[in-house]
């Protein structure tokens, strides 16, 4: 009996936490076309309660596991069929737990090319290797002279081909290299050097010309800092124990597999030889193991980061279905404007000119004021690209001249904007409007409702993450593409007004699907219920029951239709309003009317208790909305610019990314300040995250600021401490010198290489080429390599 489905739901329960039982149920739901949201949400009686983290974790360990049980199924029987496979060596096999590890037993049995080893065994060598081995009291040069021969005339020629023979033994000892790499990971240290004359030229690496760190526990980024400056052959790199004691425990490791504790003269040429298989193969193969290790791991924290910032901004606070005037700023090219309705239809658009050259401040302000009375404009989106605070202010001292009701101001990310506009999707959504006005559009609808905008760009173009273009892209994309599936399925989306692009992420629909929708929708006008959906082509069982739950039917025939109750427990639904004795919608929204229902009396063979508590949780609060309210952070009066700022300064700002050694904040200057790990709570915090995340609004407190390498450091700790200074410049020697995009602290140019942005604002790339390019949110408490990857405003 195959014990591969038992083996792997073993492995997999004790990496999440569950039973085997529950993660054989999950692996046969997946297996058969069940996404994560919808085994999440509507399976918990089949999982046991499994929730999307636990079954995205299952998912990707599944894959790697079938991999190695094809890999050990392949492995055993290439050595089969050599006529080479024991018992012992199967039950080896049979438990190893890694990839690693199998390699490793395979290595003798691996087929390759004719190597020197071989070469000395058909030269009858191997006897020599053995006489030595067994005979530590000769001395090696006396026991090779009966070895020579016409093909090994000298003694130093037998010597060398025993060697090589025990260096390929030793470099396919499966158990010497398992405890080598557990050495190594233990006691081995990373270290950088300059290459000779490449100093100039990698400025922006400095902090990594002479550096030295523990492998196992180098941060993700200054890994791939050094990784970053090896590619660009600015360092070398090399991986190894402390060069006195630590190499020679390596050497005695390596020693202890031929057991050569004695003094003869057979032993110290052992010990040698041991010595030269370390320093030539096994060091170098510890060297490779190590490498590839480093930079799995640091890719994964990197996109684990990437992964944390998003689902953070995707679940940001939407504003909510108001009337919004979208403000791109710009200088020379002008302010582009853009109104859009409470649905986020487009109304109308202007340019305005309120600075250099045309300083047309009279003009833009009346033509803000026609277009906010106009459509009854509730919020007004500023972009925070290059003249956002001018920008700002403009429209503050605009709203002072009006009367009545004032619409809310708000600064907006614009990050991606460029991206959507420049789309094919924008063309087909606005084929008549100018590239730079779309943009306009985008930052209005973003203010709406983050989610259902930022959708539809890239997630790589939202630029949260760090080293981004470094990491392994399709292990990025796949773990970016799960985090915007999550958060549409969280918070739903309305069948009749969502786009194509946030219907392609609810489960069971992707892009194909969700066009068909669009398509059925334009063409038949609103879905008067959830079943409608299934008249749509290409609608079947299977997606409609993947699918349901997340769509939600806004004053539908069916109120249940506006709910996450899943179709398929409607009656569950009825069940518990009959026993209330109302009609369904006095109950919906009303926690009183359900407070004396027990759960247990619903159940039945088809709906558990998790199912049945969830029913009760929506009827409750129907359609809510995992997202917090809405909160915006108001900049202060008359800083507008770095040189505005001074150490000592209480600001408000927003956080615009989260990574491992601290958080980004927007003040309002075009320049994100940083808050170093050190300095976000009053006490010790391992992982920024703990404190804050993308989107929030934080106060902080300017200590740092350098205005010629435009860098500012801010603190949120409540105690001032004597050395915060000191602290936010010792976090930024760790995180490297300079600012994002160039050395000694010249921003580089946006859409460059390690770019989390698009190319907008670069004055010869993108659509709106006539912008120059605006904040560099990278601030330099970050090195230049650390800020080139990180995201460019």
């Amino acid at each position: 009996m195959d014990q591969t489905p038992e083996r792997i739901a073993r492995t997999i329960a004790t990496e999440i936490n569950a039973s085997p039982q529950q993660v054989k149920a999950a692996v046969e739901l997946l297996d058969g076309g069940a996404t994560v949201p919808f085994v999440a949400r509507y399976r918990k009686e089949v999982t046991g309660g499994l929730d999307d983290t636990q079954l995205r974790t299952l998912g990707e360990r599944l894959g790697y596991l079938r991999e190695m049980e094809a890999r050990r199924s392949s492995i055993l029987n290439s050595i089969r069929e050599q006529g080479k496979l024991t018992d012992d060596l199967a039950k080896r096999i049979a438990q190893a737990g890694t990839k690693a590890t199998l390699e490793d037993i395979y290595l003798p049995y691996k087929p390759k090319r004719r190597t020197k080893a071989m070469i000395a065994r058909e030269r009858g060598l191997e006897p020599l290797l053995r006489a030595i081995m067994d005979q530590r009291g000769s001395d090696p040069e006396a026991l090779a002279q009966g070895y020579l021969g016409e093909e090994v005339e000298t003694v130093k020629a037998a010597l060398t081909g025993a060697r090589d023979i025990l260096a390929e033994e030793l470099s396919e000892n499966a158990e010497l290299l398992g405890r080598l790499r557990e050495f190594m990971r233990k006691e081995a240290r990373i270290s950088a050097k300059v290459q000779t004359g490449k100093e100039q030229a990698g400025a922006k690496f400095s902090d990594y010309f002479d550096h030295v760190e523990d492998w196992a526990n180098i941060p993700s980024h200054r890994a791939l800092a050094i990784l970053r400056a090896a590619k660009e052959e600015i360092v070398t790199i090399s991986i190894e124990p402390e060069p006195e004691a630590g190499q020679e425990r390596a050497l005695g490791i390596v020693c202890s597999a031929i057991g050569t504790p004695g003094t003869g003269a057979g032993d110290q040429w052992l010990r040698d030889a041991a010595g030269w298989t370390w320093r030539v193969k096994l060091s170098l193969s510890m060297y490779v193991d190590l490498l590839t290790e480093l930079r799995q791991r640091a890719h994964q924290e990197a996109i684990d980061v990437f992964s944390r910032n998003l689902k953070d901004l995707l679940l940001a606070a939407p504003a909510g279905n108001k009337a919004t005037l979208g403000l791109d700023p710009g200088i020379r090219t002008g302010v582009k404007a853009a109104v859009v309705d409470a649905t986020g239809k487009l109304l109308e658009t202007a340019t305005l000119y309120p600075f250099q050259p045309k300083n047309d401040v009279r003009g833009a302000q009346a033509e803000i004021a026609r277009l906010v009375k106009r459509h009854g404009v509730a919020l007004i989106a500023i972009g925070n690209g290059t003249a956002s605070r001018e920008t700002e202010k403009l429209v503050g001292e605009t709203l002072k001249l009006m009367d009545g009701t004032k619409p809310t101001r708000v600064v907006v990310s614009e990050a991606g904007a460029s991206v959507y506009s420049a789309s094919e999707l924008a063309a087909r959504e606005f084929p008549e409007l100018d590239v730079s006005l779309r943009g306009a559009v985008s930052i209005a609808r973003r203010l709406q409702d983050p989610l259902a905008e930022l959708v539809k760009i890239s997630p790589e173009s939202i630029g949260v993450g760090q080293y981004q273009h470094d990491v392994d892209q399709r292990q990025l994309s796949k773990a970016l593409e799960a985090v915007v599936e999550d958060a549409v399925n969280a918070v739903g989306v309305d069948l009749n007004t969502a786009s194509a692009p946030l219907l392609a992420h609810v489960a069971g629909l992707g892009p194909s699907l969700a066009q068909a929708i669009v398509a059925h929708r334009d063409a038949n006008g609103a879905f008067g219920s959830r079943k409608a959906l299934k008249k749509v082509a290409g609608i079947g069982p299977k997606a409609f029951e993947q699918s349901a739950g997340f769509l939600r039917i806004r004053d539908g025939a069916e109120p249940l239709d506006a709910s996450s109750v899943h179709p398929e427990a409607y009656d569950v639904a009825r069940r518990i309003v009959k026993a209330c004795g109302r009609d369904i919608r006095q109950i919906m929204g009303q926690p009183e009317a359900l407070r004396g229902v027990r759960p247990e009396q619903f159940v039945d063979d088809s709906f558990g208790l998790p199912t049945v508590r969830d029913i009760l949780s929506e009827l409750e609060k129907p359609g809510r909305d995992p997202r917090p309210s809405f909160k915006t952070a108001s900049f202060a009066e008359g800083v507008e610019e770095i040189t505005d700022l001074k150490p000592g300064m209480s600001l408000e700002g927003t956080v615009t990314n989260v990574a491992a050694f601290g958080a980004f904040v927007d003040i309002g200057v075009h320049q994100d300040g940083l808050v170093h790990v050190s300095q976000l709570a009053d006490r010790f915090v391992k992982d920024p995250h703990e404190v804050v995340k993308a989107g929030d609004v934080v106060r902080v407190r300017v200590t740092e600021v350098d205005v010629p390498r435009k860098r500012i450091g801010l603190s949120m700790r409540k105690q001032q401490s004597e050395d915060e200074g000191r602290s936010t410049r010792e976090g930024r020697g760790q995180e490297n010198r300079g600012a994002r995009g160039g050395p000694q602290g010249k921003p580089g140019p946006r859409g460059g290489p390690g770019s989390g942005r698009s190319g907008k604002g670069s004055p010869d790339k993108g659509p709106k080429g006539g912008k120059p390019a605006s904040r560099d949110s990278g601030n330099g408490a970050l090195g230049a390599a650390l800020l080139d990857a990180m995201k460019k405003r």
